[in-house]
């Protein structure tokens, strides 16, 4: 039995999980169920990763301290991944003691064998808000592709990483200022000094092939120390010895899944020492998007490895998610989250499914076409796996005391054939070829179907003299539908546990697969599937759209821009009736039966108050609002709105949803202030 330790990537802290999220997850979540059905002992970790700018940032805006923000961030998170049967074994914080502990030991013992240095380097530093500008505080066009609007950490492009400072036109992202350079102390991470242990760990095996290749590229050009600290303020953990300095967010990030580890080890009394510092104890696989490849396969490797620690087994990378052919967009209304799908009403087994059907262990991009997502799951789950029970199981039921046959009956090597199916079906799951597992468990059922509709129990039902030919034909039929729930428990957990209830037998196993149920009684089929309903995935779209109405952003929004296109024309006398006023949040509150709604009241100073309904309820907790500034179209015609009236519009800008910001008192904005 193989002890197996594996992870998914960990969502950041600062956003709501998506469906490019579940790709992964539900990726992770199949080949991990595979494993324990084939009896490996096998673990599955998670955590969130809450530290760094973005966190500080949005904390800030919703007038919280980041602590509160990312336990808030940690139920919905968790409660999103449950809903779509993702079964980690422990889903933790990087904001935890275990983490704080770790990641301090690796730095310590790499610093202590000479991996770590330090060096003033010159850094980007705002002289209004009179801090250095961290990774996330700066934004800029990247110096290797161009590409606008980037952090000043890596490139989301090109996945080029840089310092801050290398960015083309930096401006500061809370106030838009250029910034200016200032010598500061920094602790770099001596990666070069890994070279050679690195290009023999990426062409073991440990990465897919084009990976591998893709990291060549980067042993070509050099390898360059990393730099491992930023100053304060930063959410995160302080370097020892380093006051006012901390780690930055991807050197503590990956620690979280030893720390996710540690913490389940000491609860259920595990040696952590087997998984982590023992290669020849334990196999250990990171599931990662292609966008943090650097990080997963060089930083961390050599982290690992300068402290002592074993390196993984092997980093399997996937591509990203597309929606309908698009790029997931918020401005285009493809930006579905978890929630959106679970809130339709849409069963989550039916995307690990749709999901399982286009995951291959290459690195290819995976879309989710809403229309192919319909035709697929009606026509295999519904139209070909539940239908052979569904059409067979009453006769049991009703003409055989529920009972099948004492032995197995001659079904043509039938039977025989979907047992031989499984150790293709096996292998593939072992690869990660989920689609081409997919492609023969169908394959299967097509052949079920068949030999169902030429046996045609539903004719033999209506002649006594046919009873044992009936009694014959429910009981092969039945019998193949158990072997394709064992090939598809991986995918659907919980329609296969339906399907064990019904049939009265043990937990699957693969094992169970050479020996056909005989002289055994199933209980009563209760409805496995629906059909999906395509009015439902249109309102997904629908849903994923942005609301029409936000708040202001003041300055330039540390979300990646994306243009529009330009509304009709106006004149600069229809613009000038605009009047734009400055506005104090008095109060505000949910709206019941709207989700994304609150009702706000906004005091204009002499001008009186107003109550507007704007669409950030995504972006901001109510009781965070009283007291901020916002700007409004103060001389707007009222709206009656079936919640009531809306007296005006607060201002949009931004992406929408969580990424919107709202002014300061700070600001030195007055209410009723005319914006001119």
């Amino acid at each position: 039995m193989r002890r197996i330790l594996v992870t998914s990537a960990l969502p950041y802290a600062n956003g709501q999980i998506h469906l490019g999220h579940l790709v992964e997850t539900i990726q992770t979540d199949i080949w991990v169920r595979f494993q324990k059905l084939r009896g490996n002992e096998c673990h599955y970790f998670c955590a969130d990763d809450t530290h760094g700018t973005p966190v500080m940032i949005r904390a800030r805006n919703e007038g919280i301290p980041p602590e509160a923000l990312v336990e808030r961030m940690h139920r919905e998170h968790l409660a999103d991944f449950l809903g779509f049967h993702i079964a980690f074994d422990n889903y933790y914080s990087t904001n935890s003691l275990e983490n704080r502990i770790l990641s301090e030991e690796i730095y310590i013992k790499n610093r202590e064998n000479g991996h770590i240095r330090t060096s003033s380097v010159r850094q980007a530093y705002c002289e209004h808000d009179q801090m250095f500008l961290p990774d996330r505080f700066i934004r800029g066009a990247c110096p290797t592709c161009g590409a606008e609007g980037q952090y000043g950490d890596a490139c989301e492009a090109c996945s080029r990483t840089y310092a801050p400072l290398d960015l083309r036109d930096p401006v500061c992202a809370l106030c838009g200022a250029p910034p200016v350079e200032r010598e500061s102390e920094h602790f770099f991470f001596r990666l070069s000094e890994f070279e050679s242990f690195l290009k023999q760990w990426t062409h073991s095996g440990a990465v897919q092939t084009e990976m591998a290749n893709k990291l060549d590229e980067w042993f070509t050009a050099g390898l360059q120390d990393w730099d491992i600290s930023r100053d304060g303020p930063y959410f995160g953990f302080e370097i020892p010895d380093a006051p006012g300095k901390y780690f930055y967010v991807w050197l503590d990030a990956p620690v979280g899944y030893m720390a996710s580890c540690w913490e389940w080890c000491k609860r259920h009394g595990r040696d952590f020492d087997a998984f982590w510092r023992q290669a020849d104890q334990a196999e250990v696989y990171h599931f990662i998007g292609k966008d943090i490849l650097y990080f997963h396969t060089l930083f961390w490797p050599a982290m690992l490895h300068g402290a002592g620690f074993r390196a993984p087994t092997a980093v399997f990378t996937h591509g990203f998610l597309t929606v309908n052919g698009q790029k997931m967009s918020k401005s285009r209304g493809t930006f579905i989250t978890a929630r959106d799908y679970l809130d339709q009403g849409l069963d989550p087994e039916y995307l690990r499914y749709y999901y399982a059907g286009k995951l291959t262990p290459r690195v290819d991009d995976l879309d989710l076409n809403l229309e192919d997502f319909v035709l697929r799951v009606n026509s295999d789950l519904v139209g070909k796996v539940v239908n052979i029970a569904s059409r067979t199981a009453g006769f049991i039921n009703k003409r055989f005391f529920g009972r099948l046959t004492e032995a197995y009956p001659d079904d043509g090597g039938l039977h025989q054939r979907f047992v031989e199916a499984g150790v293709e079906i096996a292998d593939l799951y072992e690869t990660r070829d989920f689609a081409k597992a997919m492609r023969i468990i169908m394959t299967l059922a097509d052949q079920a179907n068949r030999f169902v509709e030429a046996q045609a129990p539903w004719n033999l039902a209506k002649d006594p003299a046919r009873a044992e030919e009936l009694h014959a034909t429910c009981t092969i039929a039945l019998n193949l539908f158990r072997l394709l729930m064992l090939y598809l428990q991986p995918v659907l957990p919980v329609m296969a546990e339906r399907s064990r209830e019904f049939l009265r037998i043990p937990p699957f196993a693969l094992e169970q697969a050479d020996t056909p149920l005989c002289g055994h009684t199933i209980g009563e089929f209760l409805h496995l599937a629906v059909r999906v309903d395509p009015k439902k995935t249109e309102s997904l779209l629908h849903q994923a759209a942005p609301p029409p109405v936000a708040v202001v952003v003041p300055s330039p929004s540390p979300a990646p821009f994306v243009a529009e296109p330009l509304a009709e024309t106006i004149d600069i006398e229809t613009f000038a009736r605009m009047d734009l006023r400055v506005a104090r949040i008095e109060s505000a509150e949910a709206v019941p039966g709207a989700d994304k709604l609150l009702r706000l009241t906004l005091d204009l100073g002499e001008l009186g108050k107003r109550t507007v309904f704007a669409g950030i309820r995504a972006a901001y907790a109510p009781e965070s609002l009283p007291g901020r500034l916002t700007v409004m179209v103060a001389n707007l015609q009222p709206r009656k709105m079936r919640f009531g009236v809306s007296e005006g519009m607060v201002l949009a800008a931004g992406p929408g949803g969580g990424d919107l910001f709202l002014l300061t008192p700070e600001s030195g904005a007055q209410p009723g202030m005319r914006i001119r």
